[in-house]
Formats: C-alpha cells, sequence, structure tokens
C-alpha cells in the first residue's frame, strides 16, 4: 500500500485528488494540508510514501517545502504539483528534491501512474512538459528568472502576488528592510523598474497567471 499526503491550497483540488486516490487500489491518502509549513509537519508525524506538493501556495511555498522536506525526511518521495508548467519552476523544483512534477492539466490516470512509478523509485515528469524541455532550442535566450537565487525567487513570487513587505518578513523570518533590499536586488537583475513591471515580466515567462495575482 502506498501512503500519499495531498497538499494545495484548494480544497476543491485536494477533494477531487482525494476522491480518485481513495477509490484505487494500492493507494492510501494519509492526510492534506493546505501551505508548505502543515505539509512538513504532517509529513514527518504520518511519514507517507509520496507528497503530492502542490508548488505555489502561501507561504514558503512548495519548492522551499520540497527542499526542507527532503533534507529532514529523504525517504520521502514529493512530486510537485502546479498550473504552470514553466521549466524554470520544474528545474527549481527538482533540485530541491523533488522525484517527479505534474501539471494540474494532467489526467487522473497519469497522476496515478507519476505515484506508482515514483514510489517504485523511478523519476517522473510530465510527458507534455517532457517533451517541450527535450525539442526547447539551445540556442534560445533563457528565462531571465533561472538567475535568481532561490530565495529572490521566492521574494519575488510573493511580490508579484501582492505581499507586503511585512507579510513577506514575517514568512520568512526577515526584516521588511532585508525584504526591500531583496526586492531592489531582483529589480537589478532582471531590470525591471517597479512590481508592475516584474509581474508583467512574470505573466510573459508563464511563473504566473491572471488568476493567481488576483487571488
Amino acid at each position: 500500500m502506498t501512503r500519499v499526503l495531498i497538499v494545495d491550497d484548494h480544497l476543491l483540488v485536494r477533494t477531487g485528488i482525494h476522491r480518485i486516490l481513495t477509490d484505487t487500489d494500492g493507494l492510501e491518502v494519509v492526510g492534506q494540508a493546505e501551505t508548505g509549513e502543515e505539509a512538513i509537519q504532517l509529513a514527518r508525524e504520518l511519514q507517507p510514501d509520496i507528497v503530492l506538493m502542490d508548488v505555489k501556495m502561501p507561504g514558503i511555498g512548495g519548492v522551499e517545502a520540497t527542499r526542507r522536506l527532503h533534507h529532514a525526511c529523504p525517504d520521502i518521495a514529493v512530486i510537485g504539483l502546479t498550473a504552470n508548467g514553466d521549466e524554470v519552476s520544474v528545474t527549481r523544483l527538482l533540485k530541491a528534491g523533488a522525484k517527479g512534477y505534474l501539471t494540474k492539466g494532467t489526467s487522473y490516470e497519469e497522476v496515478i501512474r507519476a505515484i506508482r512509478l515514483v514510489a517504485a523509485g523511478h523519476k517522473y515528469i510530465d510527458p507534455t512538459l517532457a517533451s517541450s524541455m527535450i525539442v526547447r532550442n539551445p540556442g534560445a535566450q533563457d528565462n531571465p528568472f533561472e538567475q535568481l537565487s532561490e530565495r529572490e525567487m521566492q521574494v519575488a513570487m510573493m511580490i508579484v502576488n501582492c505581499r507586503k513587505a511585512q507579510e513577506i518578513a514575517d514568512c520568512l523570518f526577515v526584516s521588511p528592510r532585508t525584504v526591500n533590499t531583496y526586492r531592489y536586488r531582483i529589480f537589478e537583475k532582471l531590470e525591471v523598474r517597479n512590481d508592475v513591471e516584474l509581474t508583467h515580466l512574470a505573466m510573459r515567462h508563464k511563473l504566473i497567471d491572471v488568476f493567481e495575482t488576483t487571488r
């Protein structure tokens, strides 16, 4: 029996996945979480075999949660789950220790297949996304967000999701002044002048969509 923890900040998503997995032989849903922080706590308590981890959530987010979980519980395999299958997110998640990556447009059959493959010790990347990464033009310009550090990327995504400096500071356990230092460093690296330009750049590179910026 493969034990699965579902992590997503949307109740409907968690409920839908839960119903499908519960009706599947050989899979058992042992818990649900809606933030990265809660995911780490429940994973330590419940010791699932697989964590289905939403990449973009309030708080520390899925990438940082994956990194911390990988260090704390290396035997627990994480499969990333996101609406946007961009290459930057895939790369960051896999570097954080994830064993798989799914987009939310994936069929339930493919989700089950991914869980079983990862549980068996294999890696899994959504076939559509894997194909696009393979055929990518080597001479094409890299996504500018690739030059950001992990912490800078965290701050950037919180900024484009309309988080205030104090909120970001509280979440990352740093001072608002440190957050602003990250902000201007991000602006300099990405050659943008303000939060609006940063948001437009993130949308252009499919790191966020209109729905996410108004949530």
